[in-house]
C-alpha cells in the first residue's frame, strides 16, 4: 500500500490507494476514530455524520466549465473531516493507472490553472491545494475544519475514457463543547481525551488573549498542553498551535483582529504520557474596539445642502465628526476604526455593486484606519470575481501615501511599516496609493463566503508629523461580477450550476486562453479568424445543390427545409465567431437553436423521402418529426440522442418500406444498379464519414475545418440520396385548357389538381 500527499498546517492528508469497494463501505460504516489518547475507548462526546453526492463524469480541463464541482457544508463543532473519493469507469470496473486531479477549498470554488495560462493584471490568486490520484480510491482527512461551505473540483488529463468520481464526506463533530466566557476562568482536567472549547468573538473585537493559568501535571509544575486555536481551511491554513511545555504555570496566546461575530474553536490536548492528568484553568480575554461611523439618523436628518456636499465627496459636518479629535476620542472614549456604511445593490445573478451610503469618497487619516464592510456572506456570492479599484488625487497625496488591506472575517486594525496585511487567521491582500501611483486595482476570483473588509490608513514613512493634520479622500469602486470584463472580445461568460449553487466561468475562443480569456500565447491572428469565419459560413452554400435538386424533382417541402438549414447555419456560425469576424442578425441562443433544429430536420426529411411513402403519410411524419426535434432540443440541445433517436426511427421506416417493395416485386429495391452505384453508395459513404467526423474527430482545435467538412458532407449526402421522380412522368402537366383562359394542371403521381 502506497501513501502520498501532505497537509497544510493542521490539515493532515492521507491518501489510501487500491482500496476495494467493500472495504470502502466498511470504512463508512465503522465508528468514528478516537480523537486522541486512549485507543481502546471511544469518546462519547463525538458523533459521526455522512454526506454524499451523485457521481459526475470527468473531462479533460479546457476551461473552468469542464471541471466537475462538488459543494458540501461542514456542520459546526466538527473536529475531523474525511473525504472518500471513489473513482470508476462509468458503470464498468474500477479504474487503474489513471491520474485524476482533485482540488479542495474552503468558502468558494477552487481557483485552478492546470494549463498554466496567465491571469489578468492585478489578480490575486492563492496556490490551490490539490491531490493527484493514480488509483481508484483515495481519502483525505482534515482536522478541525472550518464550518460552512467546502468545495471539491476534479478533472482529467487528456484522455478519452469516461471516468466518474463520487465524493463522500464523513464528519466527526462534538456534541458536548464547553463555552469559554470572557474573563471567567474555566477549570479543565486532561487525561486521555482532548478538551473541546469554544469562545464567541463579537463584532468590533480588536484582540483576543487566551491564557492557561495554574497549569500542573500530577501536582508538579509545568504545563504539557498543546493548544490548537481556530479552524483549518484550504488552500491556506492559519491555525494557531501553542505548545505549553515550559516550567511556568501560565501560557498565553495573543490573536490580533480575530474573526468577528463567530465561534472560535479551541482544542486542548495533553502532551503528558498515558494516565497522567493535567489540570489548568482556561481564560479568554477580549479587547473591545469602539467604532466611529456615520449613523442612519444623520442620513435622515441631512439637509439638501449636506446631501449636495456628500455627492461631491466632502464629509458633512455631523456632530459626531466635530467632536472627534485627532486622538480618536469622544468624551474620553477611544476609537479604533472609522466605519463607513456600505450599500449593497444586487444587480443580477452573481452581480453586486457596493458604494458608501452618503458619499463618493472615503475619508482617510493617520490616527486610525477607515473600514468598509462588503457583505459577501449570502452563500451565492462566491461564484464571481470581486473587483476593487481605488483612486486618489495626486496633489492631495504629495508627501504621504495611503495603504490598504483587503481581508475576510475581520479588518486589519493595526498598520505598520512592513504592510504585512495579516489578521489572526487570514492573509490579506495589500494595496497602496501614492503620488507616483494614484490608482490601485485588485481582482479576487471566487472570494470566500464571508464579510470582507477594506481597511485604509494614511502613512508618512519619512515625516510622521506631517500626517497628524492631514486627510485624504479616496474614491472607491467596489463590485462583484460573474466574469471580469465579460471575458473580453474573445470569450463568453457562462453561468454554471451545480444543484442550487451558481458560479461563472469564461469559455474562450480563437485560441485565447486564461481565466478571463486574456492569454494570447496561442491566439489566432485576425486573418486566421476571418478565414475560419468564411470557411464555416461559405461551406453551407453546398446546400444549394440539394435545394436545386429538390425543386427540380418537385420536392418543395424538402427544398424549404434545406434552405432553412443553410440560412440559419450560415448566420449562426457568423455570430459564433470571436473578435472582429462576427455578425449576429438575431440573438445568439436563437440562432443556435434554429441551426440545431434545421440540421436534425434535414436528416429526418431526407430519410423519409427515400422511403417513398404516400404523400399524406409523408407530410404527417415530416410535421411530427419537426415537433419532436423542437421539444427534444428545448430539453437538452447537445444530447446525442436528440438527433439519433428520430433518425434511427426514420431509418427503420425506410428499411421497412424497401423490404416491403422487395417482397412485393420479387427483386431488390431500388431495382437499378446504377442507382446503387452512382447515388446510394456515394451518399451513404458521405453520410458515414460525416457522422464519424462529427462524433469522434471534431475538437476545439480543428473545429473550423472539421465542422466545415461536416457541412459539405451533410449537404452532399442529401443531394445524392434524394430519390428521383417517377419515370416517363413530368412533375407538373397541364391536362386541358379552360375557355376562361385558365389551365387545370394535374400531378399524375399525387393525383392532385390545381388551377393556374
Amino acid at each position: 500500500m502506497r501513501r502520498a500527499g501532505t497537509g497544510t498546517g493542521g490539515a493532515a492528508v492521507a491518501v489510501a490507494v487500491a482500496v476495494p469497494l467493500l472495504l470502502l463501505l466498511l470504512l463508512l460504516a465503522r465508528s468514528p476514530p478516537v480523537a486522541a489518547g486512549d485507543g481502546k475507548k471511544s469518546d462519547a462526546r463525538l458523533v459521526s455524520e455522512q454526506f454524499s453526492q451523485a457521481p459526475q463524469k470527468l473531462a479533460f480541463y479546457s476551461w473552468y466549465g469542464s471541471a466537475r464541482l462538488f459543494h458540501f457544508r461542514v456542520p459546526p463543532d466538527t473536529v475531523l473531516l474525511r473525504w472518500l473519493l471513489q473513482v470508476s469507469r462509468g458503470s464498468g470496473p474500477t479504474c487503474t493507472n489513471m491520474e485524476i486531479t482533485v482540488y479542495f477549498r474552503y468558502g468558494a470554488p477552487p481557483v485552478i490553472n492546470p494549463l498554466g495560462t496567465s491571469f489578468p493584471d492585478n489578480t490575486s490568486v492563492q496556490p490551490s491545494f490539490l491531490l493527484k490520484m493514480l488509483h481508484s480510491n483515495a481519502s483525505v482527512n482534515i482536522s478541525h475544519p472550518a464550518p460552512g461551505d467546502w468545495f471539491v473540483a476534479a478533472h482529467l488529463p487528456p484522455s478519452s475514457h469516461k471516468i466518474e468520481v463520487k465524493p463522500d464526506m464523513l464528519v466527526v463533530r462534538v456534541v458536548e463543547v464547553s463555552i469559554l466566557e470572557p474573563d471567567v476562568p474555566f477549570p479543565q482536567t486532561l487525561l486521555s481525551h482532548p478538551s473541546y472549547l469554544k469562545v464567541f468573538v463579537p463584532e468590533y473585537t480588536q484582540e483576543l488573549r487566551l491564557e492557561l493559568q495554574g497549569c500542573a501535571s500530577n501536582g508538579s509544575l509545568g504545563c504539557p498542553v498543546s493548544l490548537t486555536v481556530g479552524s483549518a481551511t484550504l488552500p491556506g491554513n492559519f491555525q494557531k498551535v501553542l505548545t505549553c511545555s515550559g516550567p511556568t504555570q501560565a501560557c498565553r496566546l495573543l490573536l490580533p483582529s480575530p474573526p468577528w461575530d463567530r465561534w472560535l474553536q479551541v482544542t486542548a490536548k495533553s502532551l503528558a504520557g498515558p494516565r497522567v492528568s493535567v489540570a489548568f484553568s482556561a481564560v479568554a480575554a477580549l479587547t473591545a474596539c469602539r467604532p466611529w461611523s456615520v449613523n442612519f439618523q444623520h442620513l435622515l436628518q441631512s439637509s439638501p445642502n449636506q446631501s449636495s456636499n456628500a455627492s461631491t465627496g466632502l464629509l458633512p459636518p455631523t456632530p459626531s465628526y466635530q467632536d472627534l479629535d485627532r486622538r480618536g476620542r469622544v468624551g474620553g472614549g477611544p476609537f479604533c476604526l472609522r466605519s463607513f456604511p456600505v450599500l449593497r445593490e444586487d444587480v443580477d445573478v452573481v452581480s453586486v455593486r457596493f458604494q458608501p451610503l452618503d458619499r463618493v469618497s472615503v475619508l482617510v487619516q493617520s490616527d486610525m484606519p477607515s473600514v468598509m464592510r462588503l457583505n459577501l456572506n449570502t452563500g451565492m456570492d462566491s461564484g464571481g470575481s470581486l473587483t476593487i479599484s481605488m483612486r486618489v488625487n495626486k496633489t492631495a497625496i504629495a508627501n504621504t501615501s495611503v495603504v490598504a488591506c483587503v481581508t475576510a472575517a475581520s479588518p486589519l486594525l493595526s498598520f505598520n511599516a512592513s504592510l504585512s496585511c495579516t489578521t489572526a487567521f487570514f492573509q490579506g491582500h495589500p494595496l497602496s496609493l501614492s503620488a507616483s501611483s494614484p490608482t490601485a486595482n485588485l481582482i479576487i476570483p471566487y472570494p470566500e463566503t464571508d464579510n470582507w473588509y477594506l481597511s485604509l490608513q494614511l502613512m508618512c514613512p519619512e515625516r510622521p508629523e506631517e500626517c497628524e493634520q492631514a486627510s485624504v479622500l479616496v474614491e472607491t469602486t467596489l463590485y462583484l461580477v460573474p466574469c471580469l470584463n465579460d471575458c473580453g472580445p474573445y470569450g463568453q461568460c457562462l453561468l454554471l450550476r451545480r444543484h442550487g449553487y451558481l458560479y461563472a466561468g469564461c469559455s474562450c475562443k480563437a485560441g485565447w486562453r486564461g481565466w478571463s480569456c486574456t492569454d494570447n500565447s496561442t491566439a489566432q491572428t485576425a486573418a486566421q479568424q476571418k478565414a475560419a469565419a468564411l470557411l464555416l459560413t461559405l461551406s453551407n452554400l453546398v446546400f444549394l445543390a440539394p435545394i436545386a435538386i429538390s425543386v427540380h424533382r418537385s420536392l418543395l417541402v424538402e427544398a424549404s427545409v434545406y434552405a432553412y438549414t443553410m440560412f440559419f447555419s450560415t448566420f449562426y456560425h457568423a455570430c459564433d465567431q470571436p473578435g472582429e469576424a462576427v455578425l449576429c442578425i438575431l440573438n445568439y441562443d436563437t440562432l443556435q437553436y434554429c441551426d440545431f433544429l434545421g440540421s436534425g430536420v434535414s436528416i429526418w426529411v431526407t430519410i423519409l423521402c427515400m422511403a417513398r411513402l404516400k404523400a399524406a403519410l409523408k407530410y404527417v411524419l415530416f410535421l411530427l418529426g419537426a415537433l419532436v426535434f423542437a421539444m427534444s432540443l428545448q430539453l437538452d440541445r447537445r444530447a446525442a440522442w436528440n438527433t439519433m433517436g428520430p433518425c434511427l426511427f426514420a431509418i427503420v421506416v425506410m428499411v421497412t418500406m424497401w423490404a416491403y417493395r422487395c417482397g412485393r416485386r420479387r427483386h431488390c429495391y431500388p431495382p437499378s444498379w446504377q442507382r446503387w452505384v452512382f447515388y446510394l453508395l456515394p451518399g451513404i459513404s458521405m453520410a458515414a464519414v460525416a457522422i464519424t467526423i462529427y462524433t469522434s474527430m471534431m475538437t476545439s482545435d480543428n473545429y473550423y475545418y472539421t465542422h466545415s467538412i461536416w457541412h459539405m458532407l451533410l449537404a452532399g449526402s442529401a443531394a445524392f440520396l434524394l430519390p428521383p421522380r417517377e419515370q416517363h412522368t413530368k412533375p407538373w402537366a397541364c391536362s386541358q385548357k379552360l375557355t376562361c383562359h385558365y389551365e387545370i394542371c394535374k400531378n399524375h403521381r399525387d393525383e392532385l389538381y390545381t388551377v393556374t
